[in-house]
């Protein structure tokens, strides 16, 4: 086989996964069973990189386009789902979360299984939320669930400086609403 026929197999070969692929998108854009950012022939593109998200991180693409949102341009998992990806990874035992004796402030810890080595993640408090602008926000779940808004910010922070690969590097929906100007 000469060089030449070598690329034109492997280009038959991309073309041919690339169609496939196209196709397994355009059944989940025809589905109302994923999100309506998902739906229809306009967002078939949309499809496509959640779909290879999904490979990527070894999940199932239902999942992810059930976990993924976009705001202000930038996708952002679900605070639920980051940790779940963590906690079923294999590497980390589950999450669990200790809190000051007033429950105003929160770490996330784990363990790593392989070397029984405990982890943290840093301190998450209300004055850190209020500090950095995330509690006065209007609609902020900060003032009506601080328990759980001091959880998800946590794990998110174990997560991301532990085993960012999980997140591809991306920030939670509650983040990104947080750190944007609107």
């Amino acid at each position: 086989m000469t060089e030449e026929t070598t690329e034109l197999t492997i280009s038959r070969e991309a073309a041919a996964a690339f169609e496939l692929a196209l196709r397994h998108a355009k059944m989940y854009a025809a589905s109302t069973l994923v999100p309506v950012s998902y739906q229809g022939e306009g967002n078939v593109a949309n499809v496509m990189i959640a779909v290879n998200m999904a490979k990527r991180i070894g999940c199932d693409p239902l999942q992810v386009m059930q976990s993924l949102h976009v705001v202000n341009g930038k996708p952002g998992w679900s605070s639920q789902f980051l940790i779940a990806c963590f906690n079923t990874c294999g590497r980390y035992a589950p999450i669990s979360y200790r809190f000051n004796q007033d429950k105003t402030a929160c770490r996330a810890c784990s363990k790593i299984l392989a070397t029984g080595e405990e982890i943290e993640g840093t301190a998450v408090s209300i004055e850190m939320a209020k500090a950095e602008g995330w509690y006065q926000k209007k609609g902020s779940k900060w003032q009506t669930m601080p328990e759980q808004m001091l959880r998800y910010r946590a794990a998110a922070f174990l997560i991301r400086a532990t085993a960012p690969e999980l997140g591809l590097g991306m920030y939670t929906k509650s983040e990104l609403e947080d750190i944007t100007n609107e």
